[in-house]
């Protein structure tokens, strides 16, 4: 837990975010497997502050319920009209009774590229140093745009927030800039908060008006810089999203490498922040992993597969596969060009192999399913083979139905299980049969028609045709011989 504790963190998410141009609220959208106010949430809570609350106001409704299913213990305040960043701690406040004895942290809910470490950095300046305000900076290359903080060159407290366009020659050469994120003494940032004013351009109350007040007062407004620019930037459009998609993604897999996996071509490879290695594990260009998503000690994934939510055990490949919701045993293999949904689970040293798809289906150890063949609502034994081109016909058109073929079986190429229907231990099954009827262990199953040869059939039925012409030519060839 922290040593710098803040008594609350307050999350503003009101806004409604026009540049992304989206019916999503801006605070939703996605990156790196979290939404926007997802990673914020997530850096506050290295905190561990006594309170976190998430002010909402546009779209409130999506913003809670989301906020409902990835960190139900959150509270959250209205801010029924945006009336500015002042008013909206405010309204935080009034959640937490008014007030908050303690430091009170204060973030934006679309900068997700914001970390614990920082905020951790930032609490612990503001504690240091004494301050009533604690503005988090950063250097930036190009200050364009951006409020400036200016110092005071004797003690290097700051003594203003000066905007671009209100800027000075010599301000506008200062690359400090203000972050939008805060620490504040709790009850001096309530009664501030008191005196903002709203005469100014927008009608609104800025919560940077609170730094002006408490100064004059005579409080110390001090600063924290941030050791990447890049953390505080906040996401208005579609392009910042996709540029700090990089960013994050760049920055997991660089700790995903530092920890003993081998990225081939990171440029193409996407992870989520949920996603977890063991060392050796490789992953190959074109691959996306998702969600709760696992390789093992020594897996190899990739090129060109996507799993989301999938665990790989050690030793095992995964090539040219998607995959949702499985689970791949040690030293087996998957692919090329497969799809594993939700529910199967391969066993150890196990193969489900090339155009081969499955649906909950438990696949034993050291099974085969090589080619070109559909398996949903099954359980298979070990040690067994499913013969190329099966189907495991699982829907009668009302409800799905289970199939269970036992261990050590050889089910023939091209064979249809309709379930429900069981196979029992070491029995085989005969190329092109349909199999309707359970099998018992050790017997071969053969459900299929006898051939029969119409001769003469092409001749009478497509005569001239190119088939016919050939027959013709290969009986003229047959008789020659004879």
């Amino acid at each position: 837990m922290s040593a710098n504790r803040p008594a609350a963190v307050v999350v503003l998410a009101a806004g409604e975010g026009t540049r992304m141009k989206s019916a999503t609220p801006k605070v939703l959208h996605e990156l790196c497997g979290r939404s926007l106010v997802g990673h914020v949430l997530a850096a506050a809570g290295e905190l561990h502050p006594e309170n976190l609350v998430v002010v909402v106001g546009h779209a409130r409704e999506k913003v809670t319920a989301h906020l409902g299913e990835i960190a139900p213990a959150v509270r959250t305040a209205v801010q029924a009209e945006q009336n500015g960043t002042g008013h909206a701690v405010r309204m935080g406040l009034e959640a937490l009774g008014g007030s908050v004895d303690g430091t009170v942290v204060v973030v934006c809910g679309d900068t997700p590229l914001l970390t614990g470490a920082t905020l951790d950095a930032l609490a612990a300046t503001h504690s240091a140093d004494g301050n009533a305000v604690t503005v988090l900076t950063a250097e930036v290359p190009d200050a364009t745009g951006y409020g400036r903080i200016v110092r005071d060159d004797a003690t290097g407290a700051v003594t203003a927030i000066v905007e671009h366009k209100d800027a000075t020659d010599a301000q506008r050469s200062i690359r400090e800039i203000n972050s939008g994120v805060f620490a504040f003494d709790g009850l001096l940032l309530a009664d501030a908060l008191k005196k903002v004013r709203t005469d100014n351009s927008q009608g609104e109350e800025y919560l940077t008006d609170v730094l002006g007040i408490l100064r004059e007062a005579g409080h110390r407004v001090g600063a924290s810089v941030a050791g990447d620019h890049r953390e505080i930037a906040g996401i208005n459009n579609r392009v910042q999203l996709s540029e700090a998609r990089r960013i994050l993604n760049d920055r997991l897999l660089n700790q995903a490498m530092l920890a003993g996996v081998t990225v081939v071509d990171p440029a193409t490879t996407w992870i989520d922040v949920t996603v977890t290695f063991e060392q050796d594990a490789v992953v190959h260009p074109g691959t996306q992993l998702h969600g709760a998503t696992h390789l093992g000690e020594g897996a190899e994934v990739g090129p060109n597969s996507r799993l989301t939510d999938t665990r790989v055990g050690a030793g095992a490949r995964v090539d040219n596969t998607v995959a949702v919701g499985a689970e791949v045993g040690s030293d087996a293999s998957v692919g090329p060009y497969a799809y594993l949904r939700p529910g199967t689970r391969l066993g150890a040293k196990g193969k489900i192999g090339t155009y081969v798809e499955t649906k909950n289906a438990t696949i034993g150890e050291g099974t085969k399913v090589p080619h070109l063949s559909y398996v949903g609502d099954a359980t298979i034994g070990e040690q067994s083979n499913i013969g190329a081109a099966s189907v495991f016909v699982n829907y009668d058109g009302r409800e799905k139905h289970h199939t269970n073929i036992g261990s050590h079986c050889r089910t023939g190429s091209d064979n249809m299980f309709v379930a429900p229907v069981t196979v029992g231990d070491g029995a085989y099954t005969a190329a092109g049969s349909v199999i309707t009827k359970d099998v018992p262990p050790g017997s071969l199953a053969v459900a299929r028609g006898q051939q029969r040869n119409i001769e003469g059939w092409v001749a009478r039925k497509r005569p001239g045709s190119a088939a016919a012409k050939a027959a013709e030519a290969a009986s003229r060839e047959s008789a020659d011989e004879g």
